[in-house]
């Protein structure tokens, strides 16, 4: 049975629009299919960066199309991309007419709670506004995953305290968050003498200057390079 034109054309944009991207970033035609393809990149849960900046540039030529809930939503998706620079390189796309607009005003705070690791501010702020990014699936986790590693980045060892407040939860909720991650992501829990429990984290070359150390130790010397030249020519 033949597939009805409206399926069919669904199909053609969710497999054709980077294409589009890619091929005729500034043809104002391939704006519904951009906001069509937020809305998409919002429900599976999968994001194109290129995508957004592309229709927010699209705005810019075209501002009486603009859909402030998409604009929206490619910032709370920007959000959940950091540590990447991604919101700020949409929101310079954005005209500060609309930045004045009281979500995106919230959105703004928001990405600069994050920017500067207070995220028992951001959570209180982020549960003000729940109407916001509750709209857009994965949220929650995705900052989670950005504090983890925040923390990562200065803790060998976290007191759960620290933890509970950066990530939101706690309780037995926060139990069973700290079960799977010693036996995914190799954490290990340990008990610390009046100080309650604490976590330690994996090992990196932020967190433990030694490791740091060692690569750089690594660095081919000189010298083992100017040897490669004579073989080379």
């Amino acid at each position: 049975m033949a597939q009805k034109p409206q399926q069919q054309q669904q199909q053609n944009v969710a497999y054709t629009v980077e294409q589009l991207v890619a091929v005729n970033p500034y043809n104002p035609d391939i704006l519904p299919d951009l906001e069509n393809y937020v809305n998409e990149q919002v429900s599976s849960q999968t994001y194109s960066l290129n995508a957004n900046l592309c229709l927010l540039r699209l705005y810019q030529f075209e501002p009486e199309r603009m859909s402030t809930q998409i604009v929206a939503r490619i910032l709370v998706k920007a959000l959940m991309a950091m540590p990447a620079p991604d919101f700020s390189l949409c929101l310079f796309l954005i005209p500060e007419r609309v930045q004045m607009e009281e979500q995106f005003k919230t959105l703004i705070v928001l990405s600069h709670y994050l920017e500067t690791g207070r995220f028992c501010q951001f959570w209180d702020e982020a549960a003000k506004s729940h109407h916001i990014v509750e709209a857009v699936p994965g949220f929650e986790q995705a900052i989670q995953a950005y504090a983890i590693h925040v923390l990562s980045l200065t803790y060998q060892k976290v007191p759960r305290t620290v933890l509970a407040e950066a990530i939101n939860i706690e309780g037995l909720s926060l139990d069973k968050f700290l079960e799977q991650q010693v036996a995914s992501s190799g954490w290990i829990l340990e008990k610390s003498h009046g100080k309650g429990q604490l976590i330690v984290l994996p090992q990196n070359e932020f967190n433990n200057p030694e490791l740091k150390k060692n690569a750089a130790d690594k660095v081919v010397p000189l010298e083992h390079i100017t040897r490669i030249f004579p073989i080379l020519g």
